[in-house]
């Protein structure tokens, strides 16, 4: 899928979200849906996550 496509889908279930489920399903959605990008991502490699220093 190129990102055009999932853009397209990721706007019309946020669409969705918010017609039929009001402002707050609406945020749910979103935020869920940006940690499911940053998982995907971050398992897919193209994220990458740095360790935390120790002092």
């Amino acid at each position: 899928m190129n990102a055009a496509t999932t853009g397209l889908v990721a706007g019309m279930a946020l669409g969705f979200a918010g017609y039929f489920g009001g402002f707050w399903a609406f945020l749910l959605v979103l935020v869920l849906g940006m940690a499911g990008l940053l998982a995907g991502l971050a398992v897919q490699g193209d994220l990458d996550i740095p360790a935390r220093r120790q002092r």
